[in-house]
């Protein structure tokens, strides 16, 4: 679709929204949200015509890129047939929904809990952890997302929970690996697995393992920089939760369907967790819908205990009938084949060779359609290219890099001192290498504030 200018909708448009939108995550009075026209494919564009190629997938959720046909229309067909119904009934879209999802979770998670997103997931897996194991206190790393509702921020690592954070929410932080800034002094992938290993069972020793319910990880953090665990480390979380009868939590909302070039990046360590949270590209966000995949130990508990949690919306219709249609249509065209060799061939030997070119460049990570690239002042020292959670005049680098980017027609994805590469899992070869490209434009920028 060629974008068609239309300023004066544009100007309509933006003059509503700073009049009654409040915008998540913002000082509303200091930010300047584009007004979008449309989208298609792998790129949107504005009211002046002005087109981005969007390597931010939404917001790492348009795993099959906007305005699918095949799930546009059956959010119509659904939407003539059965616009919604209570949750308490059985509906052929959720059915189907749930057992399209359990034919792809690792091992025996086959009940599906249906949320409307990824953080209301993550409330009840923690709630289910609690009841099933009759235990108080979650483990949650530093450096991870949750999500904003209340226990889902309270759980996240990152400078976002601390406004919410009142020390009262049960939650006991460890470090997760990290080679690259690790906190055990590690020269090695090994040393580092090992020593983080040594470092969550001391912690659990010191808390009291008979009060623990769960440790819930990011299986590979999104947000937070896309640290792909060390070989063995998730296995020997899993093998560490077994031994202390703690509920495994994994969080796939960011990590699933397909955006590590496997259905779920459980698939890539060969590991089954008790409870598994989802969300975002199970229908590419076309609706909202999140769930919780169940082991059935977990099951178990509530099979003549009623589970006392629940929301008005669960499964709804539209939701479930575009998670159907999203699936199929990835496993008809090959979208998680598409980003695991994508991944391999195009956009990691781009990456490294950018990283081998740009001094702001200090390392790259990820796998499948999931990297990141961390930004520096200076290369041998790892000095973060702005401080740690930086605002103001302390951000002007990030900020400079994020100009350069979206002039180059790449809109970034931005967090902190990193820029992810995330845009759609179905995204062609062509379009892989406009958006690396733009990067490259864009690393030049920040290029110029390093020493």
């Amino acid at each position: 679709m060629t974008p068609q200018p239309n300023p004066q909708a544009g100007v309509a448009v933006k003059a509503a929204d700073r009049a009654h939108v409040f915008h998540s995550w913002s000082a509303q009075e200091l930010i300047d949200p584009l007004a979008v026209a449309g989208a298609q494919g792998s790129y949107f564009w504005d009211y002046d015509g002005e087109r981005y190629l969007d390597f931010t997938s939404g917001l790492v959720y348009t795993n099959i890129g906007y305005q699918h046909p095949k799930v546009v229309a059956a959010i119509q067909e659904q939407a003539a047939t059965m616009t919604t119904f209570a949750p308490a009934f059985a509906v052929e879209a959720r059915s189907e929904a749930a057992r399209l999802i359990a034919g792809r979770t690792p091992g025996d998670l086959d009940k599906i809990f249906f949320t409307n997103g990824g953080a209301d997931a993550v409330e009840h897996a923690v709630r289910m952890a609690r009841l099933h194991t009759g235990r108080p206190k979650v483990l949650a790393a530093y450096r991870s997302y949750h999500g904003g509702t209340q226990q889902a921020v309270n759980l996240t690592g990152d400078p976002r929970r601390w406004a919410s954070d009142t020390g009262a929410a049960g939650v006991v932080r460890f470090w997760a690996p990290f080679l690259y800034r690790s906190r055990f002094h590690a020269e090695t992938e090994e040393q580092e697995c090992a020593r983080a290993l040594e470092h969550l069972e001391t912690t659990i020793t010191f808390e009291g393992p008979s009060t623990i319910a769960a440790i819930i990880l990011e299986t590979v953090p999104g947000t937070a920089g896309i640290m792909v665990p060390p070989p063995g480390y998730l296995a020997g979380v899993r093998e560490i939760c077994d031994r202390y009868g703690i509920v495994f939590v994994l969080d796939e909302v960011m990590a699933g369907f397909g955006r590590t070039g496997t259905w779920f990046a459980a698939d890539l360590f060969g590991i089954v967790p008790d409870l598994m949270t989802f969300a975002k590209g199970v229908n590419s966000g076309y609706v909202p819908l999140g769930g919780v995949a169940i082991s059935s130990a977990v099951a178990e508990t509530f099979a003549r205990r009623p589970y006392p949690g629940g929301l008005t919306y669960s499964g709804h219709p539209l939701a479930c009938a575009a998670a159907v249609a999203t699936i199929n249509v990835m496993a008809e065209e090959g979208v998680v084949e598409n980003a695991a060799s994508l991944g391999t061939s195009v956009v990691e030997p781009a990456l490294r060779e950018l990283a081998a070119r740009h001094p702001c460049v200090g390392e790259v990570r990820g796998v499948g359609m999931f990297w990141a690239l961390e930004l520096v002042k200076n290369k041998e020292t790892r000095e973060p290219l702005v401080p740690y959670n930086a605002t103001g005049e302390a951000s002007a680098p990030m900020l400079a890099f994020g100009a350069a980017a979206k002039a180059a027609g790449l809109w970034p994805f931005i967090n902190m001192n990193r820029t992810h590469v995330v845009p759609p899992c179905n995204i062609t070869e062509a379009e892989a290498k406009e958006g690396l490209a733009a990067l490259d434009a864009a690393l030049s920028v920040a290029d110029e504030h390093t020493v």
